[in-house]
């Protein structure tokens, strides 16, 4: 259930980004309203896995760059797999599309921020 709900937060993160971003847009497979939302969808699903097995295995490679930047790394890290999330949904003929590198990083930024608030208000409490 706890992977669902993020799915979904991400899907709207990404949905606020492409409004913000000029330089990150979806495409989806169908014009559509369903296929527009099962685009989002797919895209955060994609996105998910992505974060969780290249995304970890970056950041454990590349922790002493984290420290020495002080984290600033990981900025460049987030495009990255932005980028490569854009790249895959492409090979699948539909999906995500970033205008360059400096697009991709100021879209993960602010996906990431959007997701950050998102995931504070859907939290459930601790009582």
């Amino acid at each position: 259930m706890r992977f669902i709900v993020k799915v979904i937060v991400v899907a709207l993160a990404l949905w606020l980004t492409t409004f913000i971003v000029s330089g990150v847009r979806v495409v989806p497979y169908e014009d559509t309203t369903l296929a527009t939302v099962i685009t989002y969808l797919l895209i955060a699903l994609i996105f998910g896995l992505v974060n969780a097995v290249v995304g970890t295995f970056v950041r454990i490679v590349a922790f002493p760059l984290y420290v020495l930047t002080l984290g600033l790394i990981s900025f460049i890290v987030n495009g990255l797999l932005l980028l490569l999330v854009a790249w895959i949904s492409d090979l699948m003929g539909f999906g995500l599309v970033i205008d360059g590198f400096w697009w991709g990083v100021l879209g993960a930024l602010v996906m990431g921020l959007i997701s950050w608030l998102i995931g504070i208000i859907v939290r459930p409490s601790k009582d």
